[in-house]
């Protein structure tokens, strides 16, 4: 490959060299676009810029212009009105996909003279995600941004070959922004414009290249199931996942189906990368990375991704061997303290990740009329079996007495909730304070609408039946059934909202009940309304037969 160093790439522009097929951009094309954007900047005096765009082309310009033009940049990690209020201080002009804010093509002005970018005045602002307090402001130079790209190529770059780069996570953060931005720009990949969030995406995506790779998310790469061509995948050159640890399971059945392992990175918009694996390996620390630690036993990191000097301390424990790898303990941060005593979150959830019932977890304190801790779970096929067949009950305590031989009393979760999966941000994180309000928010009483569809007035619904209903408790404790009553309740709520119903509940006719509806199961519900009759037919279905069905009779005066 004929890669490109960073500060020089407005330096020498090549019609040749492909940035983006659809639609398609070469490299002559991007610096002409840069060195115009960089002409409007100047002439409007802007120095501080916040720039939050979602094709990544379009991103590329904009930091590539406004570095030439001697601006820096902030890219905020949404547009949230709190997150425009908290930086509209540090910012002279937004740059957004919004049409209030201003639009990268009306800056366009007569171009600038190429120019190599200076490394050290170049400047980028990153924001954290808040994922454990309040978002912080992370500022980089374009040195530090250089260095990392460059030691990326010298691990990787001769596996991916002319890959082309296809994301399913967002660039306005550091793994993004490396990965499907700067990386492929210097190394002359084509690169996908958008991020592709759902698998299905991923794999058309794929299909249209003979050579590919992915910077993927655990969020992602935990979806992938069954349903993909995965013999047409297997020719994938690499599949990179950052934001969260990857579950053992799901990186398992990635090497089954495309016989490699998905290589893990570690780092933070703070440190950068700091190290990589694949499989259950210790972590690799990245070239020139240096590992040492504090007294109680913290990752400190000085690095080429770090300003000059600068050592990183982190909250993260881990225990260094004596090639240099480590394994991670736990984060110290999320040590907690109940009744004067220390307990660590991530130990309890490591334990408790060992039991076969348990595909993830996470803890938090809840405080009500005394403090104890409460558990997020997602339960394993087998976990969820264990639900249907024994009840919740059987099942919380069971995994109590497993957590017994790994603290003592006052540690057991009191507070259990069973998720289909754990409501992680874009970044693949669960910022604590999510967690604990998830502990304190009541079972719910609803089915999850994963899609829905209309046909000549007629609505089809997928939806999934939650695990921790608060329904189940009672109907029945030690094998739990989906009640009839409810799901005619679901049926009319659900018509109501989707056919516009107003009419009040007059009664039910030929009400049938003929297979029972567990907890996690995956139902289709059909819905049709005869106006002049008043009467809402509901089908409730699996994959195999129809579960139950009947008709609600409405008020046709309010109907």
């Amino acid at each position: 490959m004929n890669w490109i160093k960073l500060e020089q790439l407005l330096l020498k522009a090549s019609p040749a060299r492909a940035i983006t097929r659809e639609p398609a951009l070469d490299h002559a094309q991007l610096c002409e676009q840069a060195l115009s954007l960089a002409a409007g900047l100047q002439a409007r005096g802007v120095q501080r810029m916040a720039v939050h765009l979602e094709d990544a082309a379009e991103l590329a310009v904009a930091l590539l212009g406004a570095w030439r033009a001697g601006v820096s940049v902030l890219l905020p990690s949404d547009l949230q009105a709190q997150t425009r209020q908290r930086w509209s201080g540090d910012v002279d002009l937004w740059l957004t996909d919004q049409t209030s804010d201003e639009q990268p093509t009306a800056l366009y002005q007569s171009p600038l003279a190429a120019a190599e970018l200076d490394l050290d005045q170049c400047r980028l602002s990153l924001c954290t995600s808040g994922s454990s307090g309040e978002p912080k402001r992370i500022d980089k130079t374009l040195r530090q941004l250089a260095n990392e790209v460059e030691a990326l190529e010298q691990l990787w770059g001769a596996d991916l070959g002319e890959a082309c780069i296809i994301g399913s996570v967002a660039t306005q953060h550091i793994y993004g922004l490396l990965f499907r931005v700067l990386w492929p720009l210097c190394a002359g990949r084509p690169f996908v414009r958008k991020q592709l969030a759902f698998p299905e995406d991923l794999q058309r995506a794929s299909r249209e290249h003979s050579a590919f790779a992915w910077i993927a998310s655990p969020a992602l790469l935990k979806r992938m199931g069954d349903n993909l061509d995965w013999p047409a995948l297997s020719a994938v050159r690499r599949v990179f996942s950052s934001g969260g640890a990857l579950p053992t399971d799901a990186a398992q059945s990635l090497h089954q189906r495309l016989q490699q392992w998905p290589t893990e990175i570690l780092g933070s918009s703070e440190t950068g990368g700091i190290a990589w694996r694949q499989g259950q390996d210790l972590w690799h620390p990245f070239a020139d990375v240096e590992l040492t630690q504090d007294s109680d036993g913290a990752l400190l990191i000085a690095s080429p991704y770090l300003p000059a000097g600068h050592v990183e301390h982190t909250a993260d424990a881990a225990r260094i061997a004596a090639d240099g790898r480590f394994e991670l303990l736990g984060r110290l941060d999320r040590i907690v303290k109940l009744e004067e005593k220390r307990i660590s979150l991530p130990m309890l959830e490591q334990a408790l990740m060992t039991h076969d019932w348990v595909a993830e977890t996470r803890l938090g304190v809840v405080q009500e009329n005394r403090a104890s801790l409460g558990a997020l779970l997602v339960l394993s096929e087998n976990g969820l079996f264990a639900l249907r067949e024994h009840g919740r009950r059987h099942l919380t305590e069971t995994l109590r007495q497993h957590l017994r031989e790994h603290c003592e009393a006052l540690a057991l979760p009191r507070r259990w909730r069973l998720l289909r999966q754990l409501p992680l941000n874009s970044q693949g994180k669960l910022p604590q304070a999510e967690v604990e309000a998830l502990l304190l928010a009541p079972r719910p009483k609803a089915p999850e609408v994963l899609e829905q569809t209309q046909t000549d007035g007629e609505w089809n619904l997928q939806l999934t039946v939650p695990p921790d209903l608060a329904y189940f408790s009672g109907h029945f404790p030690k094998a739990p059934v989906l009640p009839g009553v409810v799901q005619v309740e679901w049926a009319l709520n659900l018509g109501r909202q989707v056919l516009n119903l107003s009419g009040a509940f007059a009664g039910m006719e030929v009400l049938k009940f003929q297979r029972l509806v567990r907890p996690g199961d995956e139902i289709q519900l059909h819905l049709r309304f005869e106006p002049t009759r008043g009467k809402l037919y509901f089908t409730y279905r699996n994959d195999t037969a129809t579960c139950s069905s009947g008709r609600i009779l409405l008020e046709t005066a309010h109907a």
